[in-house]
């Protein structure tokens, strides 16, 4: 899928309530390009679903269910087994696939939604689950989450003299769902549009489940000018923060590899809050992203 046969129709209509550059907006936009109109939406609690369905109003063109913070993979199980029922009962509905897509932010799909996740994928439904990744709690102010980067200051894990922000690594979500052996997971970012669709393309298309986490900078909650988001989403890339990966039926594949690996630091400074950090603890930083990219062979 090039750049030329991107579909031309819009699932996601404009006119939303999303701050400006917010990246959850591109990551449902390019997905329901990437599926296509014969959807359907189960979407957590969280910034997604506030920012789009301010009653009486939804940016959703296909079929859409808003449902709590810890079950966005629970309801999607019941409707692609609501779905699998009715094709056994009257027979597929014409040649073309209905998808059924769960989207859940890095708090609903890490924290509160992974029993949920976990069941689903151990299940084996034939669903699709989209975690869009922005690494904090930002629709209720910025709290940290299980995907909050180690020693990034947030609202539950300010930094200061003792505690220098989160203290924990962030989890390793795709690894995880790919030890559930399910047939695929992948790792996109809004950055990388034409990545991100294909691979959205191709979990559709696989029989069974399928995980994508898509790394989508948040300029409120990580506190950068908005018109920088998609940079700082390539800066992610390029410095090894955010490697772009797919495992197929096991089968670990890198997707891009930079000719050079950019320094740490490049991404970090343009962010407040990393704006604490000293050299060492970017040091440290460093030291922590050079052992993920050499594991991946990055």
């Amino acid at each position: 899928m090039t750049g030329s046969q991107f579909p031309r129709e819009e699932l996601f209509a404009p006119g939303h309530r999303g701050c400006a550059g917010c990246g959850a907006a591109i990551v449902a936009r390019l997905a329901l390009k990437a599926a296509g109109k014969n959807t359907i939406v189960a979407n957590a609690t969280g910034c997604l679903e506030v920012m789009t369905t301010p009653y009486p109003e939804t940016a959703w063109k296909v079929p859409w269910i808003h449902v709590a913070f810890e079950n966005a993979a629970a309801v999607a199980s019941g409707v692609e087994g609501a779905v699998a029922a009715l094709n056994r009962k009257r027979g597929k509905y014409g040649e073309e696939k209905v998808n059924v897509i769960a989207f859940g932010g890095d708090g609903g799909t890490a924290d509160i939604g992974f029993q949920a996740l976990s069941g689903a994928m151990e299940r084996g439904h034939d669903m699709v689950y989209i975690m869009y990744d922005n690494e904090a709690y930002m629709n209720t102010g910025v709290q940290r989450s299980g995907s909050t980067p180690l020693l990034a200051s947030t609202t539950t894990s300010p930094a200061g003299s003792l505690i220098r922000g989160e203290t924990m690594p962030k989890k390793n979500m795709p690894m995880i769902m790919a030890a559930h052996g399910i047939p695929y997971v992948a790792t996109a970012s809004i950055s990388y549009p034409e990545d991100f669709m294909k691979k959205v393309k191709k979990a559709c298309e696989i029989n069974g489940p399928a995980f994508i986490q898509v790394m989508q900078p948040c300029a409120t909650g990580w506190g950068y000018p908005a018109d920088k988001t998609i940079e700082l989403g390539r800066l992610a890339v390029e410095t090894g923060v955010w490697p772009l990966f797919e495992i197929e039926n096991g089968e670990f594949k890198l997707n891009y590899k930079p000719l050079k690996r950019k320094p740490i630091e490049e991404y970090l400074k343009v962010q407040k809050r990393y704006r604490h950090l000293n050299p060492e603890e970017i040091s440290v930083i460093q030291k922590t992203i050079d052992m993920k990219c050499d594991e991946y062979g990055l």
